[in-house]
C-alpha cells in the first residue's frame, strides 16, 4: 500500500509524495492542477518489482502552498531537487499532461542527466498555436487552442471557478463519456486543492512553451501513451514518437477509455503496458 511522505527541497519548498514498492525507481508527475492520489488505480501494480513515487508538484494535491515558483521551469527544478535528494540515479521518469512538459523542461535544462525511461502520456508538444500555423501544423502537433490570445480566456476561466460544479464542467472534456459522475466530482476536489490564482498562472506558463525542439533532440527509450478522443491528437502523440528512434507510440482507442485521462480510464491496460517497457 501506498504511503505518504514530504521531500523537502533544498529552497525550503516541500512536496508531497505517495511511495509503494522498492527496486529501480519510476517517479509520476501528474498533470496541470492534478494530484498524486490520482495515480491512485496504477501506483500499486507499477509497484510490482519496483520503487514508485508519485509527486504532487508545488501548490498540488497535498504539497503545501507555495508562494511563487508556479512555471515549468521551477516544476523541472523541483524535480532535479527531488531526484538528488532522494538520491536517485538513472530513474525513470512518467508524466501525464503538463507533467510531461516539465520532463522536456528537465531535459533541455539538465539534458538527461540522471534518466534511463520516459513515459510521455498525452501531452502536446504546444498547447497553443503560433501565429501562422495552418490545420495540419495544429494536428501535427496536437494544439488545443486555436491561438496564443485564446489562453488568456482560458485561464480567467479557471481563476473564476473556484467550485467542484464548474471545475467538472472545466474536466468534463477530457474524459469520456462514460466517466462516473462520482469520478469527475472527485478529479474535480483535487484540482482544487491547488489555489486557482496560482493555477491559473502556471496554466499561463505551460500553454505557451514551444517543446519541439527538445522532443527532436531526445533519444532516451520513451513509451508515448495517447487517446484517440483526447483534448490533444493522436497524431501528435505519434509525431513526438516518431522523431525519436528509440520511442514509440501507444494510442487508446474511445472504447479503450482514450481519453487524455486513459491512465485512470484504462488502468488495465496501462498498467500493463507502462510496466512492460519499464522492464526491458
Amino acid at each position: 500500500m501506498a504511503t505518504s511522505r514530504q521531500i523537502a527541497l533544498p529552497g525550503g519548498t516541500v512536496l508531497n509524495a505517495l511511495e509503494a514498492g522498492s527496486g529501480p525507481a519510476l517517479l509520476m508527475i501528474p498533470g496541470w492542477s492534478q494530484s498524486a492520489a490520482e495515480y491512485g488505480r496504477n501506483i500499486e501494480e507499477l509497484a510490482q518489482g519496483r520503487r514508485v513515487i508519485a509527486l504532487d508538484m508545488r501548490s498540488h494535491g497535498a504539497s503545501p502552498d507555495a508562494v511563487s515558483g508556479h512555471r515549468i521551469q521551477r516544476l523541472a527544478m523541483d524535480l532535479r531537487e527531488a531526484i538528488d535528494v532522494l538520491g536517485l540515479d538513472r530513474v525513470d521518469v512518467l508524466g501525464h499532461s503538463m507533467g510531461s512538459s516539465v520532463i522536456w523542461s528537465y531535459l533541455d535544462l539538465f539534458g538527461e542527466d540522471r534518466l534511463r525511461r520516459l513515459v510521455i502520456v498525452d501531452q502536446a508538444p504546444m498547447v497553443a498555436a503560433l501565429p501562422g500555423w495552418d490545420a495540419e501544423a495544429r494536428k501535427s502537433f496536437g494544439c488545443l487552442l486555436p491561438d496564443v490570445q485564446s489562453v488568456a480566456g482560458f485561464c480567467d476561466t479557471v481563476r473564476a471557478t473556484p467550485t467542484v460544479e464548474g471545475t467538472k464542467e472545466i474536466l468534463r472534456g477530457m474524459f469520456t463519456p462514460d466517466i462516473p459522475e462520482t469520478d469527475l466530482n472527485w478529479i474535480a476536489s483535487e484540482n482544487l486543492k491547488m489555489p486557482r490564482a496560482a493555477a491559473a498562472d502556471l496554466l499561463f506558463d505551460h500553454c505557451l512553451n514551444d517543446w519541439r525542439d527538445v522532443i527532436v533532440n531526445t533519444r532516451l527509450p520513451a513509451l508515448v501513451i495517447g487517446g484517440r478522443k483526447s483534448i490533444f491528437s493522436a497524431e501528435s502523440q505519434e509525431w513526438i514518437a516518431s522523431v525519436n528512434p528509440n520511442a514509440r507510440a501507444s494510442i487508446y482507442e474511445e472504447h479503450e477509455g482514450g481519453s487524455h485521462f486513459m491512465f485512470f480510464e484504462n488502468p488495465r491496460r496501462f498498467n500493463a503496458e507502462v510496466s512492460a517497457f519499464l522492464s526491458t
